[in-house]
């Protein structure tokens, strides 16, 4: 039967994710708007964000942040852009974005010499075969796969390389081991549920001294660019942004932030997803047709939860054919009023990705639930019959 529950917010999609709850457009009101973000007030603002980013993900105080251009991708860009090169390189690839890093270091920075250790959607790299001695780029959580690194114990505290993770999918869901990380990356429209084109990047001391002792051999595109004449650009990491940026999008992740501190911070944060994930895996554990793309607990994003098909005659359809079931069931939530964009990402499997950051509230996602049994059922019901 239909469920007579909906959720009461039916965002679920993995970006741009679902505002926190109760905002609205008039926390916009005290937006500096009109005004250069340079002036004083505006650089404060920027710094604002800075700030209370470093205090919520308890950054080390001798670590750099920024505000850059190009959401994760271009923080992520900037990163590889100017501090690869000095070493060999270690690529890990278990999803789209992992995959994208490898193409972009391999393709277009075209460096030599260069390890892709890569996975299938569902799967991590052996982590083990990582080499400390290079540099080892990585995203934390693979939101196109739902699969995340278990911890950041493979990672060498007497590193000689630097560790790049792209952390958009963790930060803010996850409590990351900064000394493990020497430059991360995330956008502001994740697990807080900013606004879009807006990134951060995080830079350690080990991260700066190599952008202060190595200068690559490619041109470097100014949206990138961290140093100048050989010494770090401190005015980025002060919020003087290298483009200009939106400040309505700075007013929401201020919006944002006190939010989150208002809950108590990233343990509150932290938690949220993790009941969330946790009300899925109950469900799971009874659900006959669908189970999860991670192949194990300990590597199941909390954040970007992601399912497969698994019933027999599902699996014994073509790619294609598993596809339109499943493009079936989203339409179907979807004029429902109950979810919306929760299809897998198109390279991945076919199957569903439930975000589960921590603007999404874990009673949304019971509520949701049973209404994905019912749409399966309606499905597969529709399709038996055109068959017969």
């Amino acid at each position: 039967m239909k469920p007579s529950v909906r959720p009461s917010r039916p965002f679920f999609s993995s970006g741009p994710c679902a505002k926190r709850p109760g905002w609205n457009p008039e926390v916009l009101r005290a937006t500096f708007a009109g005004r250069s973000h340079r002036s004083a007030e505006g650089q404060a603002r920027l710094k604002e964000v800075i700030d209370r980013s470093r205090a919520l993900l308890r950054l080390p105080p001798d670590y750099r942040l920024a505000i850059v251009p190009g959401s994760d991708t271009g923080a992520m860009e900037a990163a590889l852009w100017s501090l690869l090169g000095a070493r060999g390189v270690d690529v890990l690839a278990w999803d789209s974005f992992g995959e994208l890093w490898a193409e972009d270091i391999t393709q277009h920075l075209r460096l030599k010499d260069v390890r892709v250790l890569a996975a299938a959607y569902g799967a991590l790299p052996d982590l083990g075969a990582t080499d400390s001695r290079r540099d080892i780029v990585f995203t934390w959580n693979g939101t196109t796969s739902g699969v995340r690194v278990p911890d950041g114990d493979w990672i060498a505290e007497g590193r000689e390389g630097l560790t790049i993770c792209d952390a958009t999918s963790a930060a803010f869901a996850v409590d990351l081991p900064w000394d493990k990380l020497d430059a991360a990356t995330w956008s502001w429209q994740k697990v807080l549920g900013g606004e879009g084109a807006h990134g951060m990047l995080a830079l350690s001391p080990r991260a700066v001294a190599r952008l202060e002792s190595y200068t690559p051999p490619w041109p470097i595109p100014k949206l990138f660019r961290l140093t100048r004449r050989g010494r770090l650009m401190e005015e980025i990491f002060a919020g003087f942004v290298i483009n200009t940026p939106s400040m309505l999008c700075v007013q929401d992740q201020i919006d944002a932030l006190a939010w989150a501190e208002s809950l108590g911070g990233l343990p509150a944060l932290v938690a949220r997803s993790d009941r969330s994930l946790a009300a899925i895996e109950r469900w799971q554990d009874t659900c006959a047709w669908a189970g999860f793309l991670a192949q194990g607990a300990n590597i199941r994003s909390s954040t970007s939860v992601c399912l497969r098909l698994v019933e027999d005659w599902l699996l014994a359809l073509p790619e294609a054919g598993r596809r339109t079931i499943v493009n079936a069931m989203t339409d179907l939530l979807a004029r429902e009023a109950v979810a919306y964009d929760i299809g897998a990402y198109r390279a991945a499997p076919p199957g569903l990705r439930i975000w589960c950051g921590a603007t999404v509230e874990t009673g949304d996602v019971e509520a949701l639930l049973p209404w994905l049994d019912w749409a399966y059922n309606e499905v597969r019901v529709r399709y038996h019959a055109a068959r017969q």
